[in-house]
């Protein structure tokens, strides 16, 4: 007697053919994941690590943090020297009161003392020209707390004298909330002190 349904066991046979060839599949699609995800956790380990001078292994992230922390101090530390010393009658207002922005209660007080001193009053009685012509920074870490010193070579034009003068002066800087455009790097100086002044020369 003929039947239209097909033999039972070759139907059998092919679902359990599929069945064992989706499980395989399944097996090596898995097998592959776990290779790739270990075959990138290792290259990760490998290179998210740098030796330290000392030996001492550092974090790439917090070794690039570092890298971008010193480009910024180096850059806020210029930015405050031009404004401080780079003066003349026309603009000294303007650039001490920018100046101010990049540093703490140490900077106003100096401020101060150069005011009372009558260091402003002579650059207008006599016009004179205060002109900064290189600004070297040192920056140095210790403990997560940073310090500088600074080595900036300036000019006095008298007209018909120009005196160079070379500061060393030196503090430590600490991390702010950023404050467009008076503050962009969100940087402090504190303790900031004129440590030297020396006169270079002398041309007539």
């Amino acid at each position: 007697m003929k039947t239209p349904y097909k033999n039972i066991y070759n139907i059998l046979k092919l679902n359990r053919f599929i069945v064992l060839a989706v499980v395989v599949f399944a097996f090596l699609a898995s097998t592959f994941s776990v290779w790739i995800a270990f075959r990138t956790n290792k290259n990760a380990l490998n290179s998210a690590f740098a030796i330290n001078t000392d030996g001492s292994i550092i974090p790439l992230k917090l070794v690039t943090q570092k890298e971008n922390f010193k480009v910024e101090a180096l850059a806020h530390l210029e930015l405050f020297h031009n404004y401080f010393y780079n003066i003349d009658a026309s603009n000294y207002e303007r650039n001490l009161e920018k100046a101010l922005w990049l540093g703490n209660s140490s900077v106003d007080n100096l401020y101060r003392q150069k005011k009372a001193d009558g260091v402003y009053n002579r650059l207008l009685q006599y016009s004179l020209v205060q002109k900064v012509l290189s600004i070297d920074s040192r920056i140095f870490e210790n403990n997560d707390s940073y310090s500088f010193t600074t080595t900036t070579i300036f000019e006095i034009n008298r007209g018909t004298i120009i005196d160079t003068y070379e500061l060393v002066s030196t503090g430590n800087l600490i991390m702010v909330n950023r404050n467009f455009p008076n503050n962009p790097h969100g940087l402090l100086i504190t303790d900031y002190f004129e440590n030297t002044l020396k006169k270079l020369n002398n041309e007539n």
